[in-house]
């Protein structure tokens, strides 16, 4: 059975990757899909001088529900199942040791994200992650 990743962070970009996963595993007859999100750690002294682990895990967690949600109403809406986790640490490299973790046979994901860097090609998440990783990568404009 085939294992597809998709990495989403709630732009177009990765929706249109939700959908193309919902394609590509409806053609291979049976396919698992898992949805990953994963946020930078916040590195400032400050902010974690203000505030607790706790409500920082809790920032964590609500921006990922933030950003898995259009992913997951396109699948819902669908009917596919899925699994799907937030993870919090370089988002390139998560993304590349959740796939391997998880045996996905590819992932799909979108070329350009939620950046602050809209001019490139392809994102810089994209292209570490096409580095980091030995199975096929789709991407989807």
């Amino acid at each position: 059975m085939k294992t597809i990743l998709v990495p989403v962070d709630g732009s177009d970009s990765a929706v249109r990757a939700v959908k193309a996963a919902i394609k590509e595993a409806s053609e291979s007859g049976q396919a698992n899909i898992h949805l990953i999100t994963v946020h930078p750690p916040i590195v400032s002294g400050n902010v974690k001088r203000f505030f607790s682990a706790e409500a920082i895990n809790d920032f964590y967690q609500d921006e990922g529900r933030n950003a898995l949600m259009s992913a997951k109403a396109v699948l819902d809406e669908a009917g596919v199942a899925y699994q799907e986790k937030i993870e919090v640490g370089p988002v390139a490299q998560t993304i590349a040791e959740y796939a391997k973790k998880n045996q996905c046979s590819q992932i799909i994901m979108g070329t350009r994200g939620l950046g602050s860097v809209s001019g490139l090609v392809l994102g810089s998440i994209t292209i570490k992650v096409l580095s980091l990783v030995d199975v096929p990568v789709t991407l989807i404009k």
